[in-house]
């Protein structure tokens, strides 16, 4: 959207600034000292606007911040920490304007869909979604991994035109060099994967996807990492809820244990999941797409209650539950960000747990229950498997149930 200066129907008053610190305040986002270093920069902002004759509403965008920081930095000497100040203060003063009611362009233009480079990866993509039923982000992975072999042909002077078994071999203890032993398998898997949409697609009559070879995963080598569920009760106990972020962390972190949650079930949920008058709230499974409906419970929906009324930002425009804590308050948008919530808590909890990962409660969770008598298939199915062998896995770390079981030791 473009901001017409010339329009003075959609132009009113820029927020005065009192009605700013009334906003930061409200939506507890800018501490009193932040918020004298932003209105300086606001001022000058303004200032500028006013000398270049420009339109300061128009002007509250990542590139009208960036000409500012340049226009300022000429004139003056300032440091990298100042110009981040100066640019959050003019995104701040866009969310102001926005929280008024008052309308602004975009803050960042969203970024043009990046396209495989070649034409075959493009096939190979439309491919994957139409015949395959692929979901975005395995697409994406495989499409990843080709073009890391197409550019590997390349410097060897091939294409996947002539391409051998020898250099997909070479090319995998390439990779077994630099890459975890599942990592490589993965890729190999990719390219028995871009094999077969080869020669189902005419373009070669060489069937090599039987024959490439990628590193032995033995099913349920390692088995999967589950804290004991007093350590699970430590991390939650050490988790301050006296502010935002740890409202925040404290209902996260609640409902990964309570329901064994990974970490895309958490980020994925949004304001109109929760049915409060129903005490339930729907699931999208990320990888199936599958949605299904929970009771919230009275600890969970006490914990959500507490972080939507004291730790949520009121005026954010997302719909999604679980934001960042600084600006832009945007969702939080990958697995790495649950990780460091847990660590972050599991270090003031003391754990020394070798592996805390962001899927260490789901872990936890089905050990847990397993070790409570449940149905290992319920357990199954509540955690979501395409695969009932799945729950073999937890079954390995139920530790208390399989002593209830063991023969004793002969005499």
């Amino acid at each position: 959207m473009q901001l017409d200066p010339s329009d003075t129907r959609r132009s009113r008053p820029s927020p005065t600034t009192s009605e700013i610190i009334h906003v930061w305040r409200d939506d507890r986002s800018v501490k009193d000292g932040s918020a004298y270093v932003y209105l300086r920069w606001i001022k000058r902002f303004r200032a500028y606007c006013d000398q270049r004759g420009l339109h300061e509403q128009a002007e509250l965008t990542l590139y009208g911040a960036h000409r500012f920081v340049d226009w300022y930095s000429r004139r003056n000497d300032i440091g990298p920490d100042a110009a981040a100040n100066a640019r959050t203060a003019v995104h701040e003063l866009n969310r102001v304007y926005c929280v008024l009611g008052r309308e602004t362009p975009r803050w960042r233009v969203a970024p043009v869909a990046s396209y495989p480079a070649t034409g075959v990866l493009r096939a190979y993509k439309d491919h994957l979604i139409a015949h395959r039923g692929s979901p975005q982000a395995t697409v994406h992975k495989k499409l990843t991994h080709m073009g890391y072999f197409l550019e590997y042909l390349r410097k060897r002077g091939q294409t996947w035109h002539s391409m051998t078994l020898a250099d997909i071999d070479a090319f995998l203890v390439d990779c077994s060099h630099r890459y975890a032993r599942t990592t490589t398998a993965d890729i190999a898997g990719s390219i028995r994967s871009f094999s077969r949409f080869l020669i189902a697609t005419g373009r070669s009559r060489r069937n090599l996807a039987e024959s490439v070879i990628a590193p032995v995963q033995p099913k349920y080598e390692r088995p999967r990492r589950a804290l004991p569920w007093e350590d699970v009760q430590r991390l939650l106990h050490a988790v301050s809820r006296s502010n935002p972020c740890g409202l925040r962390d404290y209902a996260i972190l609640l409902m990964m244990s309570t329901y064994g949650f990974g970490a895309g079930e958490v980020i994925g949920l949004r304001l109109d999941d929760i049915n409060w008058s129903a005490a339930t709230f729907r699931v999208i499974r990320p990888k199936t797409g599958t949605a299904f409906t929970l009771p919230l419970l009275p600890a969970v929906a006490r914990a959500v209650a507490l972080y939507l009324r004291d730790g949520r930002p009121p005026h954010a425009t997302t719909r999604y539950l679980f934001l960042q804590c600084k600006l832009p308050f945007a969702p939080l948008s990958c697995a790495t960000a649950v990780r460091h919530i847990v660590v972050k808590h599991a270090t003031v909890a003391g754990l020394t747990a070798t592996y805390l990962g962001s899927h260490v409660l789901r872990h936890s969770n089905a050990s847990r229950q397993i070790d409570l008598g449940a149905d290992p298939r319920v357990v199954s199915d509540i955690l979501g498997h395409r695969d009932p062998d799945s729950i073999s896995a937890y079954v390995r770390i139920a530790t208390e149930s399989l002593r209830d079981v063991s023969l004793p030791v002969p005499s």
